[in-house]
Parts: structure tokens; sequence; C-alpha cells
């Protein structure tokens, strides 16, 4: 017959031990009773020693429990020994260490209170991100020097495979939607212009909205949602298998190997991606004004190229490398911000398209105030 949990008391000057025996074990039947009791005794004690000795077995749930008295006293400030344990069972108590957990109730206070702290709060993580930002291009910089000045490290077959991935499988989708923006601005300029028997006016519309402005910013919000998510899914995934810690086991840096490749991927692909943009958006304008508002093509090229100036190109094209370094800074950040669990990896996915594409209009409307103050 299992000898069932028990323990005994002897109090002394230095103060109180108690020698616990039996099998501290889940299957026992009075462990639960056994260990509430523990728990009282111990209560309020100034100085206790649990004398492990006589204990025949113990498991996790033992641990846990007796631990839990431990903890018991230590929190007040009073010093409680665990003596005479086997080695065995000094693993198990370190490893079923006891916690406890500080529950917050509801915060009380006016809503106008509450708004301005989270309010507050907001402003506060806007800035810790912003800091974690810059220092995480920092090491992108950084990594990029070493490739520099040592070329062999450039992994360019993943740069290469990204290249594809961003790049070549993202044209259709980039050109069928800045095809149908083009048709959509040119059926509304003629709409418009037309009742002041302006319609050629049409084609400046199209062409300088869509050269400086409409082309990299859908087609950096594309490459935000379809490229952003997938570079922070796969680097959240490598952190939820323990394939970076990998990494740095093995000496490489995570940094150089994972994200120095889908940085310059990125960085190659949007301008790419937007010239594209641009023709099929300039293409889809062409078509609309010629069906619905009798504009010829020749008359359409002969004042675009009236309208549209080389700076005008340009402008869309200087935006698309800083849009590329964002998308990719933040994709990287959250890939690395996730925690153990497909909720973490589900919430940065999320999290790092909705701030990437924030991101890239901010980018855009500081760039439209600066283009407009050196007037380009």
């Amino acid at each position: 017959m299992t000898a069932e949990p028990s323990f005994a008391t002897d109090q002394a000057s230095s103060g109180l031990t108690l020698r616990l025996s039996g099998r501290w074990t889940i299957d026992a039947q009075r462990l639960e009773a056994q260990a509430d009791a523990l728990l009282a005794t111990v209560r309020g004690a100034r100085g206790v020693v649990l004398d492990l000795s006589s204990v025949e077995a113990m498991d996790t749930a033992g641990a846990w429990l007796i631990d839990r008295a431990r903890n018991a006293v230590t929190k007040t400030g009073s010093p409680c020994v665990l003596a005479s344990a086997r080695a065995e069972h000094e693993i198990l108590l370190d490893a079923a260490h006891y916690r406890s957990f500080d529950t917050t109730g509801e915060p009380r206070g006016s809503a106008l209170v509450t708004l301005l702290t989270d309010i507050g709060k907001t402003v506060v993580g806007v800035i810790d991100d912003l800091y974690a930002g810059v220092a995480f291009l920092g090491q992108i910089i950084s990594a990029l020097l070493r490739i520099m000045f040592k070329p062999a490290r450039l992994r360019t077959t993943s740069v290469v495979f990204h290249l594809e991935s961003f790049g070549l499988r993202a044209l259709p989708i980039i050109a069928l939607i800045n095809f149908l923006v083009g048709c959509i601005v040119a059926q509304q300029g003629v709409f418009q212009l037309q009742r002041f028997g302006a319609a050629t006016f049409a084609v400046d519309l199209i062409g300088i909205l869509v050269l400086r402005e409409l082309a990299v910013l859908l087609t950096s919000v594309m490459v935000a949602g379809r490229s952003g998510s997938a570079i922070t899914a796969e680097i959240g995934a490598m952190k939820m298998r323990e394939e970076i810690d990998a990494l740095r086991v093995m000496g490489l840096d995570p940094v150089e190997v994972l994200i120095v490749p889908r940085f310059l991927a990125l960085l190659i692909a949007l301008p790419l991606l937007t010239f594209v943009a641009d023709m099929a958006a300039i293409a889809g304008g062409l078509l609309v004004a010629w069906i619905y508002g009798g504009i010829s093509p020749e008359i359409f090229l002969s004042r675009l190229q009236n309208a549209v100036a080389l700076n005008t190109f340009l402008v869309g094209l200087i935006k698309a490398p800083f849009m590329a370094t964002v998308i990719a800074l933040i994709a990287a950040m959250e890939g690395f911000a996730v925690q153990g669990s497909a909720e973490s990896l589900g919430k940065r996915v999320t999290a790092s398209v909705v701030k990437a594409i924030f991101m890239v209009i901010v980018v855009d409307g500081l760039f439209a105030m600066f283009f407009a103050a050196i007037r380009y």
C-alpha cells in the first residue's frame, strides 16, 4: 500500500520545521488536502525548514504544491529552506517553480482620462517603434557594409529567388490594378472636363496624376500587402520553429542571411514594378480616352508629351526605393517580434500590413510636400 502524503510539524526557537513524508504525486488521494494544510501551516511563520528526506516519490504536481508553500513564506520576507531533498526531487522543484500572476482589475476613472491614457500609450508606442526601426535599419546597413567589403558574403541565389517572388510574380496583379485605375481616372476626367469643352485636358490629368502619385502609391500598397506580409510570415514562422536561434548558434547573422536578400530584392523590384504600373495606367487611360472621349491615340500621345516632363516621370521612380525600404523594414521587424504561437503570428502579419500601408502613405505625403517646396 502506497503511503499517502503527510507532514509533521516541529516548533523550535529558530523557526518551524516540517518533515514531509509519503508520495507527493498526482495520483495520491490526499495530495491537495495535504498541500492546502501545508500552505496554511507555513503562512505567517518566521523561518521555515521543509525537510524532504522522507519523501518517497514526487512528480511535477507535488513539486509545484511544495514550492507553493515555500513561495508563500519567502513572499513575507522570511527564509524558507528545502532540506535533504534528493537530486531528482531538486530538479523537479526547480522545473516546477511556482509563480504567482498578478491580476489587474478594471481601471476606474473618467472616460476622458482613459482616452487620454490610451492616446499617450499610443504615442509612446509610436516613438518606441520609430526608435526600434532606426536601430534595425542600422543593423541592415551594417550588414550591407560587410557585404560591400566582402562580396562573397552576399547570397545571390536568395536575392534572385526573392526578386522573382516580389517582382516577376507580382507583375500581373500590379499591371491589372493600375490599368483599371488608369481607365477610371480617364473616364472621370473626360466626363467632368467635357462640360467645359476641355476633354483633352484629361490627358494632362492622367499623365501627371499617374506618373507622380497613383502608380507608385498603388504599387507600394499592393507590395506591402503581398510581399510585406509574406516576409513577416516567413520570418515569424522561422522564429516560432527556433530556426533563427539555430542560425545564431551556427555563428550566422540572421539579418545578413534572411533580411538583406529580401531587402535588396524589394529595393530592385519596386522601382521596376512602378515603371510597369506607369505604362499600364497610361495604357488604360489611352484606351478609355479613345473609346469614351473620342481622343485618338495620336492626339493622346502628342498631348501627353507636352503635359509630362522628365521630372514628372522621375518623381514616381525616386519614391519607389524609399517605399521599398519602409516596407522591408516594417515587415522584418514584425517578423522578428513574433512569439511562439499562431495567434502572435497572425497579429504580427496584420500589424505589418497596416503599418506598412500607413507609412507608405506618410512617406508619399512627405515627398509631395518636399517636391512642392523645391518646385520639382
